[in-house]
């Protein structure tokens, strides 16, 4: 595991320095799955040991589950400076596997194989699926709780600002959380405690994959459509109606969003939005896909076989993944996060080295995690 992030210093104060290149972390078991928050990572393993999920970071609102965390009073954090086990009130420990992790703005959701989904942290929206309780205190906190409320099986969660989405194997959505952007997709603007199936346009539609980051919403049908809803004041959303979810196109089976939102088939990466879109400083903003030209992801007459084969982002920035494991990366560079040695924006995709061959990426606020096998 990789990382390209702030990075605590000897005085223990988060903040006051960054790390400009990957830096290597040596985990134990194989990570399977890595999730970057809101200044707090968890990463997870599909060991069948007790230990599956560690967390490190921001941990006020208990995010990270139950820690013994560090306090900066002046700056008002609560941190876990190393990885540190997430303990899970799991009823077959070691039978179940954890899936998948995904982190929001101040909550986490765990994905299982078989005990359904466990989220922790911030509810004051019900993000994380339960009740709202008035005054609840977050901090050192151990409620998890479990969600299984859903027709089918989870099969991918993602957390956004201060909501949730679920998909199912059915291919249906759920969503609960903050709604005032409409990012629940539910066709009101109230918050909503209860994971609840979506409908509008999705209704009877089989979903593949669902992203969000901050308050728009993307969704990849089998059939190649793409759907989004919530938050457009960047333009995330190609064109607006009064419809519950947006149908913008027919693309590939990958799609990410964030200030800006990126997408990629056949092979070829297409960004619109607002900010730094890795088509260069003209390039501020676009209500409509925008495709990258291929050869600056390598692709040449010597090497013509060289396609994008994932793609992720985060708040304002993004990382690419070629079929040739190689990692390119673009947009802000807050904290130095998209670890190519400076601080300086990058407005085109810039390829990060490191000792070990990229498989999959986590892109957070000020902070990256790269899954890589290593070369030594």
């Amino acid at each position: 595991v990789f990382r390209a992030t702030q990075r605590t210093p000897a005085s223990g104060v988060p903040g006051e320095a960054v790390s400009l290149r990957p830096h290597r972390w040596q985990a134990g078991p194989r990570i399977s799955s890595a999730a970057c928050g809101y200044g707090f990572t968890l990463l997870s393993s599909r060991t069948k040991d007790i230990t599956k999920v560690w967390g490190m970071g921001l941990n006020k609102d208990s995010q990270l589950g139950f820690q013994r965390s560090r306090r900066d009073k002046a700056r008002g954090y609560e941190y876990v400076l190393e990885p540190s086990p997430v303990p899970l009130p799991l009823d077959r420990p070691q039978e179940t596997r954890v899936l998948q992790v995904s982190c929001g703005r101040a909550h986490s959701l765990v994905l299982t194989d078989s005990e359904g989904v466990f989220s922790m942290g911030n509810n004051s929206y019900g993000q994380c699926g339960r009740k709202v309780v008035e005054n609840e205190v977050y901090s050192e906190s151990h409620k998890i709780h479990r969600m299984q409320d859903f027709d089918g099986q989870v099969v991918q969660v993602v957390c956004g600002q201060d909501h949730s989405l679920f998909l199912t194997d059915r291919g249906e959505v759920y969503s609960c959380g903050w709604g005032a952007d409409g990012q629940t997709g539910l066709g009101h603007y109230d918050v909503t405690s209860v994971p609840t199936k979506l409908g509008g346009d999705l209704a009877g539609v089989k979903v593949v994959q669902v992203a969000t980051y901050g308050d728009c919403c993307l969704a990849v049908s089998a059939d190649g459509g793409l759907f989004g809803w919530g938050n457009s004041e960047y333009l995330q959303l190609a064109s607006v109606t009064e419809s519950t979810q947006v149908r913008v196109g027919r693309w590939g089976t990958r799609a990410c969003g964030g200030l800006g939102s990126g997408l990629w088939g056949e092979g070829h990466v297409f960004v619109w939005g607002y900010g730094i879109l890795g088509k260069g400083p003209s390039l501020v903003e676009s209500a409509l896909p925008e495709r990258i030209p291929p050869t600056l992801f390598g692709l040449t007459e010597f090497n013509p076989d060289i396609q994008v084969s994932l793609i992720r982002c985060g708040l304002s920035h993004f990382a690419a993944l070629s079929n040739k494991g190689e990692l390119f990366v673009w947009g802000k560079n807050l904290r130095g996060c998209l670890g190519i040695g400076r601080l300086d924006d990058q407005y085109f995709p810039w390829r990060v080295t490191m000792p070990g061959e990229p498989v999959d990426m986590a892109c957070g606020v000020d902070h990256m995690v790269t899954l890589a096998k290593s070369f030594i």
